[in-house]
């Protein structure tokens, strides 16, 4: 490309159709606009009922989903996206990150599974099956991170149960509500 010729953006028929399921208003038409800018069409839902009637309407090639929606987990999106198109591709993103939820969104079927605030071109390479341009990034587990993420284990083998997950970690329930309900320390 010479410097006189610019990147257009691609013909609309020609970009590739993308759902974006995300509750945060403002979080969303930023993905929005950079996935765009990068020859998605993007069709965003709210919420799980919003997605599904999406997917039913038309099953995207691609989809973005966060975990925790106001009507529940977005991780059964992955299955409703598969089933209407088996090459489909969907990356979980979302600021609720650990181990054990990254490992069910795979086993799933997920592409890959990605904490907010994520770059647009890791989304983009997530969602195109690119492995990262610097490739693989390892960063040290916070004392912190590591209590949270034991936590989140024992809460996933207890079946999202949380009287039962407070007995077996011995904290008392509503401290346990108050760690399940914040984001991941870094």
């Amino acid at each position: 490309m010479s410097a006189t010729e610019t990147a257009e953006p691609p013909e609309p028929e020609a970009a590739l159709p993308l759902l974006l399921v995300d509750d945060d208003e403002l979080h969303a038409l930023r993905t929005t606009r950079s996935l765009e800018a990068r020859g998605f069409r993007v069709t965003w839902a709210r919420s799980l009922a919003e997605a599904r009637a999406s997917l039913q309407a038309e099953t995207p090639g691609f989809a973005v989903l966060e975990m925790r929606l106001p009507d529940g987990a977005g991780l059964g999106l992955v299955e409703a996206l598969l089933d209407g198109r088996p090459d489909g591709r969907a990356v979980i993103l979302t600021a609720f990150g650990s181990i054990a939820n990254a490992v069910a969104a795979v086993k799933l079927g997920a592409a890959d599974y990605l904490t907010k605030p994520a770059d647009p071109d890791d989304l983009v390479a997530a969602l195109l099956g690119h492995p990262p341009a610097g490739g693989l990034v390892l960063r040290p587990m916070t004392a912190d991170r590591a209590r949270w993420e034991h936590i989140h284990r024992v809460f996933e083998f207890c079946g999202h149960n949380v009287s039962e997950t407070s007995r077996k970690l011995g904290m008392h329930r509503r401290t346990l509500q108050r760690i399940l309900a914040k984001r991941a320390p870094r």
